[in-house]
């Protein structure tokens, strides 16, 4: 909807995270110097300290004109490797909520640890980082090549998953117990945050532990991780509830078809899905103010929607308008802040605003988030998780530590994990981007009260 006048506030308060990052530090740390012979026996090797030189401007929300250069390092095998494979060995945790694709990178570093690197073996923390504590009594699975060659066809996680903290010390204390060298933390914000505190434990210890992060979120909000894997299907997902949305508007006079999908602190899910499918005439997302009440309001633009073309399609990104909810104050086992049911507001004055100008109406309401989920990652998806989970593995072995594994413009690269947990990624709503979806539904043009064919549908 329409940004309210004092919308510049709300856009400083996105560009937040960006503006932490004006003068970052890229090094990424090691376990100890590689001196074993990688036994990898087909690899194009990277030299160690192998670079990329990336730009950003629109998605650090810079001023027009103005970029900025990074260099990151480059992800990919080393010819000396840290670890000596035959005695390593590896664990895997899978924390917070679920995914499409949690399974396809534990299927691919399973995958590469066994067969590329002989590694001695890989184990499955059960249940997140409750695994890690004996009071919880969860047992740990050894993962072989045999134990997870399908599960890449089902969604979720094989491990389980679970929500909270748990203490750095008590977490460290179980890797050594179980002389593991090599953990891969695959989680949110929440997770990475517990991975850098693990990190930092490990290192005040002085234990050889390597620390690896695969950033997982389907809102695809964790800072500098431009694409979380999961996020192609997940829009895929929400595009079959908007195309059900759409029909179920056009079936009725002055139909209304309403979608809920995820995004807490970022419309990152609800933007490229409206992008992805034109029948979408309204986006709410948490970035961007939400105003009901006046001529510019949403009300008076949905209103002049359904008295243009007697149907209209809205989706709402589950963070919007909080601001127009009354806040509970509790939070979650993970720490996060229970949002208000914007779309229970929205059910509500939207009735109450048509029946008082006379106006039938019929609205439908879907809210598919735990579906979308819940399913199998896509074919994009799987390529690009099976990348995250390599690199993954060859980061370990080569000693480096406190990290995480993503890709930005084309090439795959580490970041530390002081970097990707120093703030939430949100939507730049003065980019081309944010144009583009707005330009798609029209809804700026009805919001003025002007038909240009807005919404296109």
């Amino acid at each position: 909807m329409p940004a309210k006048k004092d919308a510049p506030k709300a856009r400083a308060k996105a560009a937040a995270p960006a503006a932490a990052a004006t003068d970052i530090d890229t090094a990424i740390a090691r376990v100890g110097v590689p001196k074993v012979p990688s036994p990898l026996p087909y690899s194009r090797f990277l030299p160690d300290d192998a670079r990329a030189a990336v730009h950003l401007d629109e998605e650090l929300d810079l001023p027009s004109g103005q970029t900025r250069r990074y260099d990151f390092e480059l992800a990919g095998p080393r010819e000396q490797v840290y670890f000596d494979p035959s005695k390593v060995k590896c664990a895997i945790v899978t924390c917070g909520g679920l995914c499409p694709g949690i399974n396809d990178v534990i299927r691919a570093i399973v995958m590469d640890a066994h067969h590329n690197y002989r590694v001695a073996a890989t184990l499955g923390i059960r249940f997140g980082l409750e695994g890690f504590i004996p009071k919880f009594g969860h047992n740990v699975w050894e993962l072989t090549p045999a134990s997870v060659s399908d599960i890449h066809l089902f969604g979720g996680t094989v491990l389980g998953s679970s929500r909270g903290p748990q203490a750095p010390d008590e977490i460290v204390d179980a890797l050594e117990r179980m002389n593991i060298s090599v953990v891969f933390f695959i989680g949110g914000d929440g997770t990475m945050k517990a991975a850098h505190k693990v990190h930092l434990e490990a290192a005040r210890r002085g234990a050889r532990i390597a620390v690896i992060g695969i950033p997982k979120t389907i809102d695809n909000d964790i800072n500098f991780v431009f694409q979380s894997f999961g996020f192609d299907t997940a829009v895929e997902a929400a595009t079959q509830a908007i195309q059900c949305a759409h029909t179920e508007a056009t079936g009725a006079y002055n139909g209304v078809g309403m979608v809920k999908l995820m995004g807490r602190e970022s419309g990152f899910i609800a933007a490229q899905a409206t992008l992805a499918l034109k029948e979408v005439n309204f986006v709410l997302v948490p970035e961007a103010p939400l105003e009901l009440d006046g001529p510019e309001g949403f009300l008076a633009a949905l209103e002049r929607r359904l008295r243009s073309r007697h149907h209209a399609v809205v989706v709402v990104a589950e963070g919007a308008g909080q601001g127009l909810c009354r806040a509970s104050g509790s939070t979650d086992a993970s720490g996060n802040v229970q949002l208000g049911d914007i779309c229970t507001i929205l059910r509500e004055r939207i009735a109450r605003h048509l029946a008082e100008r006379g106006m039938q109406h019929t609205l439908k309401f879907i809210d598919p988030s735990y579906i979308i989920r819940s399913v199998p990652a896509n074919a994009n998806d799987r390529v690009y998780c099976g990348f995250l989970g390599q690199h993954a593995v060859h980061a370990a072995m080569s000693g480096r530590t406190g990290m995480v594994v993503s890709k930005m413009r084309g090439h795959y690269i580490h970041l530390p994990l002081t970097l990707v947990t120093a703030g939430r990624r949100t939507l730049n709503i003065d980019s081309d981007y944010w144009r583009a979806v707005m330009e798609s539904t029209g809804q700026l043009a009805y919001a003025k009260g002007c038909d240009q064919g807005a919404g296109r549908s």
